[in-house]
């Protein structure tokens, strides 16, 4: 009995999970191109900042540590 419970509960979760997929308001290829970019160049950005930080604190770091 509780099996079929739990089966019933789970097909019902993915029934209401389809009908909330069809409620979505997806993008078309013009704004997901748009925002894929959006997002490569927000991301080598933070990279970069990163990547120049630590070569900075390295590099005053290293004379420290090797003397």
């Amino acid at each position: 009995m509780a099996d079929k419970g739990a089966w019933g509960k789970t097909t019902k979760f993915f029934r209401e999970v389809k009908a909330e997929l069809k409620k979505v308001n997806w993008p078309n290829r013009k704004e997901l191109v748009s925002y894929t970019m959006v997002v490569i160049v927000t991301v080598l950005l933070v990279a970069l900042f990163i990547g120049g930080v630590d070569f900075v604190f390295a590099n005053i770091i290293r004379p420290i540590i090797l003397d």
